[in-house]
């Protein structure tokens, strides 16, 4: 099985009754034929094969063998240590294996068995998630920005608003009806994604579908995060936050110049609104002209989740609690800036952090649209991951340009917005006020440390690489470690974000980049290339892409090493063990200090997308493999130099686009 790259205790509530059982939705078909039915399209997609079709059946995420890990995380911290420190840790790893770690694995094991439903990983990252109490601003929240709608009329911002809301709501629409197309992986598409093979295996039980696609090649994906796509918000809680979904609510919130706004964009009948009803909201919202409040509420969601969680009680103490419960509970947060976008640096920056004001980051997502039409998803990261978002953006962009709800020279509906779009007013005493002041400023001060650039390599993509029989994503990773050995001249953790969600309740594995195959082909390219004939150095990069592709395989089957020492660290801290001497080793911590932290997003409907460093030493480095072209956009705090390190994977992918095309690398 390929590579399926990207970036489940639910919380206490449960799943919603459309997700329970593989046969979900049908009890909402009839709701479109009734009489209070829309003329217009409620639905993106009608798929024969019912959304959760294959749920039952997705076999469970396993937990590697105890030896496995430790070979593989050896091998991974070999490139990062010298002799006698890779000595104490391989000895560490020995006596791990054979006494407490082995008790550890045979405890999680048993605790696996009798968890069926879910993965042995799911709570435990539900846990650290949602126990971080550092702001999930940077920390956290990733962004994708969308290409522009290729009509360019249609990027004016209330139109592409509306369009990008009416195809966001028929997303939910048919998600919760039943009706979206099931996730699936297709390594054969001409066998498996095809009317024959979906009429055929909608008729199997869902607890053998999964069996079915895979006998064609097909691997169908864990969907189980998608219910927290839409009225959900993390909620600020002392220690360790909640989850909040609340599917009854209809309406939408409306963030512009910091003032929210709210209207209902579901009828009684839970039919979206016409468009040009929400035409006309959206453009009542542009034309009001109520200043940013002196005291914009949106800067809470930016602090410390400690400090907001005491500030939200102070909010609910002072008479705010059916205004909060407006914002935890609305579909998604739109959010109306009231600028175009000047530059990439610029989409980057509005689009991962904005200026504090206009974003509510809690929120499951924010989709955020630019006075230029530039319109992106800012999304919080506990509920889900990149599989989950990819599609809904993915499904949103195809439909809001393809088909969308409204013209140009579309009217809105002559409707008296003014009696259905509701202003929230949030009542602050002296408490909450210095709250959110000492908020905007700790905010400005980190907001200002934050560097960002991209670089798009235009000599060739995944089509040149794939002919030279590499793996573009081999060869990407490979020019970030020759990049930070010119800049820096060391090896460091290096991580990548791989998907597990071919598993039930499957979230991510990292694959581990920097191996004794990079770090040699990097020193060679970097040191000493002209000791080297073309042919030497095209064996070290097919050495390099060989081993990458091991490692992504084996991640997102479930086989790296990662995720296996967090969960067997967790559990000992749960059973009360002293933390066992491996964790305490230099070595482990070096190698969880992700200098280099990285993720790969390539779609048709992205422009760009990023994340801020992990660490304060580090860079976010985000990166797509195109067809004909290699995309970056880095990140890095005061302690790098994002500019130079673009300017070094610029050379390192010259250097190895020069070998592949047999010419000389350049000095």
């Amino acid at each position: 099985m390929g590579p399926l790259v990207a970036r489940l205790r639910f919380g206490p509530r449960p799943a919603p009754l459309w997700m329970q059982g593989g046969g979900c939705g049908r009890r909402w078909l009839g709701a479109e034929a009734g009489a209070g039915a829309r003329a217009e399209r409620q639905y993106l997609q009608r798929s024969v094969v019912p959304t959760l079709h294959f749920q039952p059946s997705l076999p469970r995420l396993p937990i590697p063998k105890l030896e496995d890990t430790m070979k593989r995380y050896l091998s991974a911290q070999r490139p990062l240590l010298d002799d006698s420190q890779f000595r104490r840790t391989e000895q560490l790893c020995r006596t791990f294996e054979s006494g407490l770690g082995k008790e550890l694995h045979a405890q999680l094991v048993a605790q696996d068995e009798r968890n069926k439903h879910t993965s042995y990983i799911s709570g435990p990252w539900f846990d650290m998630y949602l126990s971080a109490r550092d702001s999930i601003v940077l920390n956290f929240n990733p962004f994708m920005s969308f290409n522009p709608d290729p009509k360019p009329d249609y990027n004016d911002q209330l139109t592409r608003a509306t369009n990008l809301t009416m195809s966001a709501m028929r997303f939910m629409k048919t998600l919760r009806a039943g009706l979206l197309e099931p996730e699936v992986f297709h390594l054969n598409p001409a066998k498996s994604n095809t009317n024959i093979f979906k009429r055929v295996i909608r008729l199997v039980p869902s607890a053998l579908a999964w069996y079915g696609a895979y006998m064609v090649n097909a691997y169908p994906l864990d969907m189980s995060q998608y219910f927290r796509l839409f009225n959900s918000t993390r909620l600020p809680q002392p220690g360790r936050d909640e989850l909040f979904t609340d599917e009854q609510e209809k309406h939408l919130l409306v963030l512009r110049n910091g003032n929210f706004y709210v209207f209902d964009v579901l009828d009684q009948d839970g039919n979206i609104l016409k468009a040009s009803e929400v035409h006309a909201h959206l453009k009542y919202i542009l034309s009001d002209n109520s200043p940013t409040p002196e005291f914009p509420l949106a800067y809470l969601a930016t602090e410390n989740r400690d400090t907001w969680a005491g500030l939200r009680q102070e909010l609910l103490n002072n008479g705010n609690k059916e205004t909060l419960g407006k914002v935890d509970s609305a579909v998604f947060c739109l959010c109306l800036d009231d600028f175009p976008i000047t530059d990439l640096v610029h989409l980057s920056h509005t689009m991962l952090h904005g200026d504090g004001v206009n974003r509510w980051f809690d929120k499951s997502f924010n989709l955020i649209v630019a006075k230029d039409g530039n319109a992106a998803i800012n999304f919080e990261h506990s509920w889900g991951d990149g599989v989950a978002v990819l599609r809904v953006f993915n499904e949103v962009f195809k439909d809001s340009t393809q088909t969308p709800a409204i013209t140009p020279q579309a009217q809105p509906a002559p409707v008296d917005s003014s009696r259905v779009v509701r202003r929230l007013n949030f009542r602050l005493n002296e408490t909450l006020k210095a709250g959110i002041a000492k908020a905007k400023e700790k905010f400005d001060s980190t907001m200002q440390t934050l560097s960002i650039d991209s670089i798009q390599f235009q000599r060739g993509g995944k089509e040149f690489l794939k002919k030279h029989k590499l793996s573009p994503d081999a060869v990407a990773q490979l020019s970030f470690q020759m990049a930070f050995l010119r800049q820096y001249g060391q090896t460091v953790a290096t991580y990548e974000s791989c998907s597990t969600a071919a598993f039930r309740h499957g979230r991510t594995e990292t694959v581990r980049p920097a191996s004794m195959f990079t770090k040699k082909c990097s020193e060679v390219f970097v040191r000493e290339p002209s000791k080297n004939s073309p042919d030497q150095l095209k064996e070290l990069i097919a050495q390099c892409s060989k081993y990458h592709s091991q490692l992504t395989r084996e991640a997102a089957m479930g086989q790296g090493f990662d995720r296996h020492l967090f969960a067997l660290r967790y559990l000992a801290a749960a059973k009360g063990h002293k933390l066992p001497e491996l964790y305490q080793d230099p070595a482990y911590g070096q190698i969880n200090h992700n200098i280099l932290s990285t993720s790969t997003l390539t779609s048709p409907a992205v422009n760009i997308g990023g994340f801020a460093p992990v660490v304060p030493d580090g860079f976010g480095v985000g990166y797509g493999i195109h067809d004909d072209w290699i995309g970056c956009n880095v990140s890095s705090y005061p302690a790098r130099n994002v500019r130079e390190f673009l300017q070094c994977v610029n050379k390192s992918l010259e250097d190895i686009f020069d070998v592949l095309e047999g010419k000389p690398v350049r000095s």
